[in-house]
């Protein structure tokens, strides 16, 4: 991608403030230190802040047109994981790491109103600078669309990037419709009779109806789906039994489940609960399930999607695979329309190879330029002045 010298100029404030923040990951809707920087940075450049969602910041950067609003958003929080990078940046909070390119996506945000005030930039537009705590979970996104930030900003679109390790160094990528899954938990109890297990009948055995649950539940994607769907139903965890030669009277399940479409989702919560109820009725066994529903899924409209690809030529983008992650963007979707997009950080001969949530995730902060000049194109069809 062709970066436009105003914004190679920022490269040192790229390495500066990236280096800053990943030094001091936290946790979400904890993220005070972090709060703290990017205040300083931006009132630095003379704009104004506000804290939202309890640590989040918007800053509002005015337009011409003062009735209209775009936003840009980055996520703040930080992941319980231990650095194992052995750089001379690396936290500084024991247990906690910038692993999922937090640092980057707020970095970029904050490189672009560096922008926008060093060429003196008017936008015909309001800009909307959303920096947003906890999208690790439980959803920031969703509190600032609750507290109305958007709708007291007449915002009117929102763009968001997060950066992707399988993607080549500086690579843009992004898709129409839908890019990540809506996602949910489930837990399931199961209350048997425990028994002696040299007399089995004296009991009600719950590990057995786990067994009987665990492979009903695999084909609820396989023939109650639609094919041309996807979806998926994942038990990842399941506890029970007291001893070997003892009949369980009490197993604990727990597992994920994701799709694409709403209506898909749904289908699959009713199902869930339907082959539960047969599976207490064959086995005897007392079982309750309980749903956490999280992200919707992100989906990006048509003539978005169309504006945005038309910003940028041919070789400069590239389709993104939909993936089975979910992202809290889409939160913001479902109130106003909402373009998310990749930005490629992978570079073998760096070692930056690593993937998402890993204790070794890194990356050039010369990406980040990369990232700038996408929002300062999408500046530049909205309209600017100087």
């Amino acid at each position: 991608m062709i970066v436009r010298s105003e914004i190679k100029k920022l490269k040192e404030q790229a390495i500066q403030i990236r280096r800053m923040l990943h030094a001091i990951p936290e946790e979400g809707f904890r993220e005070i230190q972090t709060g703290k920087k990017i205040r300083e940075i931006l009132h630095s450049l003379g704009w104004d802040t506000k804290i939202i969602a309890d640590t989040g910041i918007s800053c509002l950067i005015p337009g011409e047109n003062t009735h209209k609003t775009i936003a840009f958003r980055a996520d703040m929080d930080g992941l319980s994981i231990s650095e194992q990078t052995n750089v001379d940046f690396a936290s500084s909070h024991p247990n906690m790491m910038h692993a999922c390119g937090h640092d980057g996506h707020m970095t970029m945000l904050l490189l672009f109103a560096a922008y926008l005030k060093q060429e003196n930039i008017k936008p015909k537009n309001n800009i909307l600078l959303l920096f947003q705590p906890a999208e690790e979970g439980p959803g920031g996104a969703k509190t600032i669309v609750d507290e109305g930030i958007l709708k007291s900003n007449n915002v009117e679109k929102i763009f968001g990037c997060h950066i992707m390790p399988d993607l080549e160094e500086g690579a843009i990528a992004t898709r129409k419709g839908p890019m990540m899954a809506q996602t949910g938990e489930i837990y399931i109890e199961i209350t048997g009779e425990s028994a002696h297990g040299a007399a089995p009948h004296q009991g009600v055995d719950a590990i057995v109806a786990a067994a009987q649950l665990i492979l009903a539940l695999q084909t609820i994607v396989s023939r109650n789906v639609d094919p041309i769907n996807t979806a998926l139903i994942t038990i990842g965890t399941m506890t029970g039994g007291e001893r070997v030669n003892v009949i369980a009277g009490n197993v604990r399940l727990g597992g994920t489940m994701r799709a694409y479409e709403e209506t898909t989702y749904d289908h699959m919560k009713m199902r869930v609960i339907q082959v539960t109820e047969g599976i207490a009725q064959a086995t005897g066994c007392k079982i309750q399930v309980r749903f956490i529903d999280m992200y919707p899924p992100v989906s990006n409209p048509k003539d978005m999607f169309e504006m945005f690809t038309g910003l940028l030529g041919s070789d400069e983008w590239q389709e993104a695979k939909p993936l089975m992650i979910a992202e809290d963007f889409s939160f913001y979707q479902k109130e106003v329309p909402g373009l998310f997009f990749y930005l490629g950080s992978k570079n073998e001969k760096k070692g930056f190879i690593h993937g998402l949530h890993d204790s070794r995730f890194n990356f050039d902060e010369s990406i980040l330029l990369h990232g700038v000049e996408v929002y300062a194109r999408i500046l530049d069809e909205e309209g600017v002045s100087r």
